[in-house]
């Protein structure tokens, strides 16, 4: 587990840092958007995953890694978004912005070792390709639950969701990191 969890950091660490800079250029914007707006935004990144996956062509230039580091902090942009749900602040100052994110994975992480204990790290057999298949999967269950106002009989609702997705996604850059 002690490897797993270095390698998790490193990959949180990565998107962490990357999420202050766009911070930095961009301000917290994204805080305008809906929660279902963040939904689809993070369903392009992993259709283009796929896509990419399928053709093994990009012609945009970025390829897969990329992809997975923005369905990182776009679901850390919803889960903060849901935390905030009453707060209509539109400009958040950095160092609360820091605090929330890593409030919100810290969260991820327990959830990360709870499942991985109960799996035995079963994410390292699996592919890439169904793991994104996966997050594909999550966000189309996130998207009914939101068309559904957020009513579910039995299910769990969008926060677990998306705590799964940054999961899978990480666990992706790490065996796209080790291949």
């Amino acid at each position: 587990m002690n490897n797993t969890e270095s390698e998790y950091r490193q990959v949180i660490q990565r998107c962490k840092d990357l999420f202050l800079k766009k911070n930095k250029d961009y301000g917290t914007a994204w805080r305008i958007l809906r929660l279902s707006s963040i939904t689809d935004q993070i369903f392009i990144k992993a259709q283009r995953i796929r896509t990419l996956q399928e053709t093994g062509v990009s012609r945009v230039g970025e390829g897969i890694e990329p992809e997975f580091v923005g369905i990182i902090n776009y679901c850390v942009m919803a889960l903060i978004q849901l935390a905030l749900a009453n707060d209509k602040r539109t400009d958040i100052p950095t160092d609360e912005l820091e605090q929330l994110y890593d409030a919100q994975i810290g969260q991820v992480i327990e959830l990360l070792f709870a499942k991985n204990h109960d799996y035995g790290e079963a994410w390292r057999d699996m592919r890439v390709s169904s793991m994104t298949d996966i997050i594909l999967m999550k966000l189309l269950r996130t998207k009914q639950i939101e068309d559904n106002r957020g009513a579910t009989l039995v299910s769990e609702g969008v926060e677990a969701n998306y705590m799964d997705m940054i999961n899978y996604a990480v666990f992706c850059l790490i065996k796209l990191t080790n291949k």
